[in-house]
């Protein structure tokens, strides 16, 4: 077979598989989304078409050509129902890490669970928990904002998101009030049959104008099976607003995860989002943070350690569309065995954003002679009076620094476990709650334990 018979075959076995969510989806919109409202199903239906056009993504698209897909679109899941609770309550408390007195939301493939939520007492006005729920009572509010962040045009998988929008997060805090604590939003893949799985959680944040927050994103599995989780956050950040969000993607191995965070920040808003990938085994995920006022301040951060055959891949926009606006951009990855790392990060300075001061690094860690790490730094600028800078460092564990530890009585092994442990804690420095930063410093500790 030629390359271009290859191709051709690859091409349409991508068809293939998309044909079949467009039917899937034909039989959601009749069953269990029939109910919504027609504004939604609207959306719904562009987005399935959407996704009937362009398809799962190929490695010929230069947006996709480090990560190969194939096995999401050969792989027949079905929409995961409900699943069985019991059991579950020492899982949730295995994940919910930080500080104990957090509002806690889980959602178990994908539907929220009151039975395993604790949100307690929330300030006046403040909302937290279903979309689902926020689809009935506030519908105006999230139709206003729902796919507008992240409209089904921004890749396949959002498209596909949207399609099947069904439950996931929403939070809502109204202007000028402070949520001392922070908001934690558990979404569990767990097994209903031998057969794989889909979920396709989309979350929703509003911190409006003079608000102050703190959310945690975790996403897990609990059971042995084959899941994909594809997931859409969509975060709103008002006019002199602060957030703080985290992200801890902590799936099993036999998991894919798909993802996209789309954010758009106003006037001297603070927006701070740190990830941390440290399971699943194929992550894309793509970040993109739109400074949309005057004096907004952006800090995105991230970290990734893998082994095995694991591969993560993030594709980060940070776009500057108004003047004096700054954004710090820090990611670091660690690589053991055969895992492999792709960072694609885009600076966007739009004419007119004057006086823009953007910084972005990107640094990879290879444990190993067999793991990869690919680094795609970009700069877009479009205007004369800015300050932006870009960086990448790519290797193994410098032979300097391994001697003077061995020199000082360390074994091999623990000196490149202090280096790597010290490489990432450059990320979990910056993550503001004590209580978070020493629980995600034990699942780092726990992971060097493991090698």
């Amino acid at each position: 077979m030629t390359k271009a018979d290859t191709r051709k075959s690859v091409a349409a076995e991508l068809k293939q598989a998309a044909e079949a969510y467009v039917e899937a989806h034909g039989r959601f919109a009749t069953n269990g989304a029939a109910a919504a409202p027609k504004w939604l199903k609207e959306r719904r239906d562009q987005a399935i078409s959407r996704f009937a056009e362009v398809g799962f993504p190929s490695t010929r698209l230069e947006e996709w050509r480090f990560t190969d897909v194939k096995a999401i679109a050969r792989t027949s899941f079905a929409l995961a129902g409900e699943a069985d609770l019991g059991g579950l309550e020492a899982t949730v408390s295995a994940h919910v890490v930080g500080a104990p007195d957090q509002h806690v939301a889980v959602f178990v493939n994908g539907r929220f669970t009151p039975s395993l939520s604790r949100l307690g007492q929330l300030p006046s006005g403040v909302l937290a928990g279903s979309l689902g729920d926020a689809l009935s009572r506030d519908t105006e509010r999230v139709q206003g904002l729902l796919g507008h962040l992240a409209p089904e045009e921004a890749n396949p998988f959002t498209a596909l998101n949207t399609a099947f929008v069904h439950d996931g997060a929403f939070l809502y805090v109204p202007e000028d009030t402070k949520l001392e604590r922070p908001v934690h939003f558990l979404f569990l893949s767990v097994p209903v049959s031998d057969v794989p799985l889909v979920i396709h959680p989309r979350n929703l944040m509003v911190v409006d104008r003079g608000a102050q927050a703190t959310v945690l994103e975790t996403y897990a599995t609990h059971g042995e099976g084959v899941f994909w989780t594809n997931a859409v956050t969509e975060v709103s950040v008002g006019e002199n607003a602060t957030l703080d969000a985290y992200r801890i993607q902590r799936e099993s191995e036999d998991a894919f995860h798909t993802a996209a965070t789309h954010s758009r920040q106003e006037r001297s808003s603070n927006y701070s989002f740190i990830t941390f990938s440290l399971g699943g085994g194929l992550t894309r995920h793509d970040i993109k943070v739109v400074l949309d006022g005057e004096g907004a301040d952006a800090t995105l951060d991230g970290l990734s350690m893998l082994r095995g055959r694991q591969h993560t891949d993030h594709h980060t926009t940070l776009e500057h569309a108004k003047p004096n606006c700054t954004s710090w951009e820090y990611f670091n990855g660690v690589f053991d065995d055969r895992a492999r790392g792709v960072f694609n990060g885009r600076i966007i300075v739009r004419p007119g954003a004057q006086k823009t001061d953007s910084k972005q690094t990107n640094n990879s860690l290879l444990l190993s002679p067999s793991a990869r790490a690919d680094s795609q730094p970009q700069l877009e600028i479009y205007a004369d009076d800015v300050r932006c800078t870009h960086g990448a460092t790519l290797g193994p564990i410098d032979d300097d620094h391994m001697f003077y530890l061995q020199s000082r009585g360390l074994t091999a092994k623990e000196a490149e476990a202090l280096l790597t442990y010290g490489f990432g804690s450059e990320i979990l420095n910056a993550v503001k709650s004590a209580p978070l930063r020493q629980a995600l410093d034990r699942l780092v500790r726990r992971w060097l334990a493991e090698a």
